[in-house]
């Protein structure tokens, strides 16, 4: 049945999905690489659409921004579509002195200073990881390709302004590669479900150097990325 936030039908999607942030790069990538792309779902203007990669079913949704929109979508692909897999495709701040402009951060954890995991009620902290079939399939078709990338801990943080000027030369202290807004609810929505799920990002900013990529290469480009994503998919 639909959702509230979703018009596709149990079985319009298929089990490995493609989440962007932005749904215009998801229309992108539908357009761009999928076969026979057709589009399941539009409502609130996030699109999502299922087609084929090298003979294989595969979705790519739209997730919007930060930790509580990618855990709604996130959260209903997983219970009510059985989706297996969510791979995340998206931009990431660069942290590390070794991931510059275009590069890839595989994010093999997710820090945060979300309170998303408080609704679980642990003991504890929990700390949200990639599910490693995935992260291992990607790591080594990204070193295949030759592509400069890094795999190590993102920050997904809720303040895209920080009021903290210092916040992230902390996080950088602790070997945190790169910063984004979404990866650890996605990773805790898979732990919770029993399910996969693996952050692939392009390096959109050098936090520490200045230097950023424009909108529109952010919507059409960082065909590295994608491209390791669907390739991905297509082992799983």
């Amino acid at each position: 049945m639909p959702t509230p936030h979703n018009q596709a039908q149990k079985g319009d999607i298929a089990g490995t999905v493609l989440m962007p942030g932005d749904p215009l790069r998801a229309k992108f990538i539908a357009e761009t690489y999928l076969e026979n792309a057709v589009l399941f779902n539009n409502v609130r203007g996030m699109y999502g659409f299922t087609g084929t990669y090298k003979g294989k079913p595969v979705s790519v949704m739209g997730s919007g921004m930060g930790i509580p929109s990618v855990a709604l979508y996130s959260y209903e692909l997983y219970h009510f579509y059985d989706v297996s897999n969510i791979i995340r495709v998206g931009s990431a701040g660069s942290l590390s002195p070794n991931l510059k402009i275009k590069d890839i951060a595989i994010a093999q954890a997710a820090c945060t200073d979300s309170a998303y995991a408080a609704q679980f009620g642990l003991p504890g902290t929990f700390a949200p990881i990639a599910g490693f079939s995935l992260l291992e399939k990607a790591a080594a078709i990204a070193k295949r390709s030759g592509v400069r990338y890094q795999v190590g801990s993102v920050l997904s943080t809720d303040s895209f302004y920080h009021d903290n000027k210092n916040a992230l030369a902390l996080w950088r202290d602790m070997g945190v590669i790169a910063v984004e807004m979404e990866s650890a609810g996605l990773y805790m929505n898979a732990a919770r479900a029993g399910r996969n799920a693996l952050c692939i990002l392009t390096i959109s900013d050098e936090i520490f150097e200045g230097m950023e990529t424009t909108p529109e290469e952010r919507q059409t480009g960082f065909s590295n990325m994608i491209e390791i994503a669907l390739e991905t998919a297509s082992e799983i």
